[in-house]
């Protein structure tokens, strides 16, 4: 029989897991029938990843339509095809004459709403088949502009040829568009290089736990945990 679990858990998701990973995790570690999360994050990025537990599964459009914080590296100089690391190089070039003026610049200017071509490496469904796995037989599709908003993008190190930043963001916001946007307004091009998501509507990383807590617990550690249901 099925453990009925009812909450909220706010999870680190580690590098190299994917977010259904760490649903299937704590499914069937706490033999729960119903688990979802809020809010994809690919395997190269870690952070903050919501993970709703039965009653709590009916909220799950209402936390995932909530703003995003997250804190990132893109490496100029260097394009991918995924627009991450995880891809192959497509070009290169030389961008060591990039100032922080420049790049301060085009920070501020990507602040506001506009619209994001989303990648061809997203799990984006057309006619029901991920774009992923279209990229994946090298096929690219058109694919149409989303509405997004950047609230805040605030560059936190310079060290060309790598840049650290925090955005602050709507749902369905790619990072990693950012990154390689950003590299073609500069003219070197760039991809990102790592993600932390920091934080989505109210739940931030400071009442995250880790898989390896996880792991060594029992159903009522679980439950001692969770936080409440929110109407």
């Amino acid at each position: 029989m099925k453990n009925k679990v009812d909450g909220i858990l706010v999870v680190d998701k580690p590098m190299d897991w994917t977010s259904y990973d760490v649903v299937n995790c704590v499914k069937r570690r706490f033999n729960v029938e119903k688990v979802g999360h809020c809010g994809t994050l690919d395997p190269i990025a870690t952070g903050l990843l919501v993970i709703l537990l039965g009653k709590a599964t009916k909220f799950q459009d209402q936390f995932m339509g909530q703003d995003k914080v997250y804190a990132a590296t893109m490496r100029l100089g260097v394009e991918t095809d995924s627009e991450d690391r995880t891809g192959q190089v497509i070009a290169t070039s030389d961008c060591s004459a990039v100032t922080e003026a420049q790049i301060s610049e085009i920070a501020a200017a990507f602040v506001g709403p506009q619209l994001q071509t989303p990648p061809m490496v997203s799990a984006i469904k057309l006619h029901g088949q991920p774009l992923y796995k279209l990229a994946r037989k090298g096929q690219t599709v058109e694919r149409q502009p989303r509405e997004i908003t950047i609230h805040s993008f605030d560059i936190t190190r310079i060290a060309l040829p790598d840049v650290d930043f925090t955005v602050r963001c709507t749902k369905g916001t790619y990072v990693r568009t950012i990154c390689a946007d950003f590299g073609r307004r500069l003219g070197c091009g760039a991809h990102m290089l790592e993600l932390r998501r920091l934080q989505s509507g109210n739940f931030n990383l400071e009442n995250a736990v880790t898989i390896d807590q996880i792991k060594a617990w029992e159903l009522p550690d679980l439950q001692n945990h969770l936080l409440p249901l929110m109407p």
